[in-house]
């Protein structure tokens, strides 16, 4: 029997057995609500913002979390894994007051940076699983060399789990990292769909996506029996519609992945000229775009493609998208703008930890739309879309009563430290 053949055979049975299960109601902490919380935590998060992994313990955010993803791995032009910052991964040192477990790392231990914090994290929350998340925006840029061919799709898949799932980091002892991750995250952002400027792309990207997730899945399975355990695969997937049918067979994906986290924002930005929501659950009155973009709607585009519903993991927002010289009607809304808002970190964007506190200064008010669930923030000349407590949880309410498979956060270091939108995610994901 080929090594196909005999691969599809395997993998059949696998599944058949329930090796893409969606989580227990165990599996999810101190709320029970049966369905997946899975957070983004980025490895620049230490840097700028200052927000180590030790700042989710301490808001109460990482108790409340079934799953968290590490982003990001990067791949070279040859499609094979590497880091994308060393240092920030599995080199920097913690000093005791940043350390999960209030121990600072010692010099010359096999294991340090955001990858033994994550390990220390574990140690704290046994239940939580973390994923090593591959691509990004700014790291897809090579996705398409590596599905490419099936040589290509070995070596791609060989390398990340080499580096990742064994731990068999460059210039740390053989192993290091073993045990961090429990599964693999594919952010390629997108198959046959241009995304960041310079990425490859080709017209064949679709079907090599599905063999990309056959191949992880084989590897896995091969990994998971040598250890003992289960090893999940899931992906990143766009709210854009062109996107999704230019780019995956989603009936398909969705039988070779555990679960998948749609994209449920960024519906509108800066890179338009007029203002809008970034995360409605429906969509607003009054909208002048066409076709328009909720996530009520993106998430009947999955279904009906063949998405599970129980697999769709819906992204919310931890961040707001804002746009500066908004001409002064409607509060704000569907208006002409000249450019993206100032802001901390980069123009037109920024934390809801930051964004919180404009709400009364500077002649900031803020507005809502209780009926589509989206809030806005104007002071008659700048423009924020954000999602506050109040539209997290109704977000997440959403996510119930269509029997969702749960909610993605991007990302983890946009929340306070009381935890406030972790929190109103949490009760609204409550049953």
């Amino acid at each position: 029997m080929s090594r196909t053949r005999w691969g599809a055979a395997i993998l059949a049975g696998a599944l058949s057995i329930g090796l893409s299960v969606a989580v227990s109601p165990a599996q999810a902490h101190d709320y029970g609500s049966g369905v997946r919380t899975v957070g983004y935590y980025t490895q620049w998060s230490i840097y700028d913002r200052n927000i180590p992994i030790k700042y989710l313990v301490d808001n109460g955010s990482a108790a409340k979390l079934t799953h968290l993803n590490y982003a990001f791995s990067f791949l070279d032009e040859q499609g094979k894994c590497v880091s994308s910052d060393a240092w920030a991964d599995y080199q920097r040192p913690f000093p005791a007051e940043q350390a999960v477990n209030g121990k600072a790392d010692e010099a010359g231990q096999a294991l340090m940076g955001n990858l033994n914090q994550i390990k220390q994290l574990k140690a704290k929350f046994p239940k939580l699983r973390a994923y090593i998340s591959i691509g990004g925006w700014t790291g897809s840029k090579y996705f398409s060399n590596a599905a490419l061919t099936p040589q290509s799709r070995a070596a791609h898949v060989k390398s990340c789990i080499d580096m990742w799932l064994k731990g068999d980091l460059p210039g740390a002892p053989a192993g290091a990292a073993k045990g961090v991750f429990d599964g693999v995250d594919l952010d390629w952002e997108w198959p046959s769909t241009d995304g960041a400027p310079g990425n490859v792309v080709r017209p064949e990207d679709k079907q090599n996506f599905t063999k990309l997730l056959f191949e992880y899945r084989l590897q896995l399975l091969k990994l998971g029996f040598a250890d003992r355990k289960i090893y999940d695969l899931t992906a990143f997937l766009p709210a854009n519609r062109g996107a999704l049918d230019r780019g995956y067979e989603v009936d398909t994906i969705f039988k070779l992945l555990t679960f998948a986290t749609v994209q449920g924002y960024d519906y509108h930005g800066t890179w338009e000229q007029i203002t809008n929501q970034q995360s409605a659950i429906r969509a607003p009155e009054g909208d002048p775009t066409s076709p328009q973009d909720s996530s009520e709607i993106v998430v009947d585009a999955y279904l009906e493609r063949g998405a599970p519903r129980s697999k769709i993991v819906l992204g919310v927002p931890y961040y707001g998208r804002g746009w500066t010289g908004v001409t002064n009607q409607n509060n704000g809304l569907f208006q002409q703008s000249t450019g993206p808002a100032p802001a901390t970190y980069e123009p037109g964007a920024d934390d809801y930890r930051v964004l919180k506190n404009l709400v009364g200064q500077n002649g900031f008010k803020l507005y809502r739309d209780a009926k589509a669930g989206h809030a806005w923030l104007f002071n008659g000349t700048t423009f924020w879309t954000f999602d506050d407590p109040t539209e997290i949880k109704r977000k997440a309410q959403f996510i119930r009563d269509r029997r969702l498979g749960g909610a993605m956060i991007w990302s983890l270091d946009g929340d306070t430290p009381e935890g406030e939108l972790s929190k109103a995610l949490a009760s609204g994901l409550r049953r």
